[in-house]
């Protein structure tokens, strides 16, 4: 596990390139976060880390967003706005989660009944009396 504060979008974007350049292929990762607390800095991070230099943005309305890239494929998932699980099995969700590349997916906990055994949580806290930019963020291994 891995406890870490960051005091900036900066070093939060510096925590996921680290993150990015250590990860590899086959892992998934869950992203636990209320909005604006620097989800998508982290993301961005974690892009840069794999080699990829195009734009990332959060995929609120297209549920999945693929980077080819980078070092390996890079799956980024926001699934805030899906009813049920069966939006995810519509667009294959088992081929991104079991494939070759790395699975980010924003709002996880929403579709908990369908994520592997195995994964890594990371959690973005705010906490305003630290200062506005503060992130307490915590990278944890889950199995179920």
């Amino acid at each position: 596990m891995l406890n870490t504060e960051t005091f900036s979008p900066e070093e939060t974007f510096q925590l996921g390139q680290k993150i990015g350049e250590q990860a590899k292929p086959g892992e998934l990762y869950t992203l636990i976060g209320d909005l604006g607390v620097g989800k998508t800095v982290l993301t961005q991070g974690i892009a840069r880390g794999l080699g990829i230099e195009e734009p990332i943005s959060s995929p609120t309305f297209t549920i999945v967003q693929v980077y080819e890239e980078g070092r390996m494929p890079f799956y980024h998932f926001d699934v805030y706005r899906i009813g049920d699980v069966e939006e995810m099995e519509e667009i294959g969700y088992e081929e991104y989660f079991y494939g070759q590349g790395i699975t980010m997916i924003e709002w996880a906990n929403l579709i908990e009944e369908i994520l592997p055994n195995h994964y890594r949580e990371i959690r973005i806290e705010k906490d305003l009396e630290q200062g506005f930019d503060y992130r307490r963020i915590t990278v944890r291994e889950v199995t179920k």
